[in-house]
């Protein structure tokens, strides 16, 4: 398994690490597998693991009991905030983020879905993943409850860029590790402190 010690990379547009994997579950088990997370996540590893290979459309809206999805944690040209959208259905800040809908690379899943819901031309992704989570998402009418299986990553923004951010979001604001939309949720608080760290090390 990786550890924090893992070596990271910045990957842009173009790339061939952000090309579609359609139906390849195997390479979203690789880069869970391969994750830069430390020991304190390996059981949610295992755990989203061992939910793909009981769940082959684990990658589709159509596992009703949860899916993979791939997120990304925006960081400034400065590494010092990271960008959290108010999200319209939760009525919550995230990162952006969703649905693989069938596609394995996960890590393409987060860097579309971060250029979509911000606007910001550019992005720059980090490989590999820096963080994992597990939370289920509430019962919605034509959608029972289920879990959303996240493979969290760093992405870097363009110095001066403008945030645009898309219908799915109410809002948008870069935040400090100490801003009260961080502080209140551990799970955030852990994954935008991982993300400032990794990206400070790259610059």
């Amino acid at each position: 398994m990786a550890s924090n010690a893992a070596p990271f990379s910045l990957v842009a547009s173009g790339s061939p690490e952000l090309a579609n994997r359609p139906d390849d579950l195997a390479e979203a088990v690789r880069q869970v597998a391969g994750a830069a997370i430390g020991a304190e996540r390996d059981p949610a590893r295992r755990r989203v693991i061992d939910f793909a290979a009981e769940h082959p459309d684990a990658l589709n809206r159509s596992c009703l009991r949860g899916h993979l999805t791939g997120s990304a944690f925006v960081v400034d040209a400065a590494g010092e905030r990271a960008l959290l959208l108010h999200h319209a259905k939760l009525d919550r800040w995230l990162q952006p983020g969703g649905h693989a809908d069938g596609d394995g690379n996960l890590a393409a899943v987060a860097w579309r879905e971060a250029t979509e819901e911000t606007g910001l031309p550019d992005l720059r992704l980090v490989l590999p993943a820096i963080d994992l989570d597990i939370h289920a998402i509430p019962e919605r009418p034509g959608e029972p409850e289920h879990l959303h299986l996240d493979l969290r990553f760093a992405a870097v923004a363009p110095e001066g860029a403008t945030v645009a951010h898309n219908h799915e979001a109410l809002g948008a604001r870069w935040v400090a590790p100490d801003d009260p939309a961080v502080t209140g949720s551990p799970d955030l608080a852990r994954a935008v402190s991982r993300a400032l760290q990794v990206v400070r090390a790259l610059r």
